[in-house]
């Protein structure tokens, strides 16, 4: 998948990277004896806002997919992209959604949280 952020191309890969940036991004952390723990659990969270259309999600989805790039986008870029009245949220929402379902590292834990 692509999208186009300040007008240049930057590809979108879900795979098992993707999570590994998204669990340290938004992952689920306990502090244990003053020890931060990351405990993953980023897609068991992010699938469920994704569904309910959290825009903040999206952003954060969009920016951890967007990893392999050369020249990643910032996060702020990816927010002025959502921001941009030119972009049609809702079908980027279909988007990321279909390709997290195809994806073969995201796949078991998109079906499995289905609602």
């Amino acid at each position: 998948m692509q999208i186009k952020v300040n007008n240049k191309d930057v590809n979108l890969n879900f795979g098992v990277r993707f999570i590994r940036e998204l669990d340290r991004k938004i992952g689920m952390t306990l502090d244990i004896k003053g020890v931060e723990q990351n405990f993953g659990m980023a897609l068991t969270k992010a699938v469920p806002a994704l569904r309910s259309y959290d825009v903040a999600v999206l952003a954060d989805l969009l920016y951890c997919a967007a990893w392999d790039n050369r020249e990643r986008p910032s996060q702020s870029d990816i927010d002025a992209y959502l921001d941009d009245e030119k972009t049609n949220i809702d079908k980027l929402f279909d988007d990321v959604t279909k390709e997290l379902k195809s994806s073969n590292a995201a796949r078991i834990a998109t079906k499995n949280l289905k609602a």
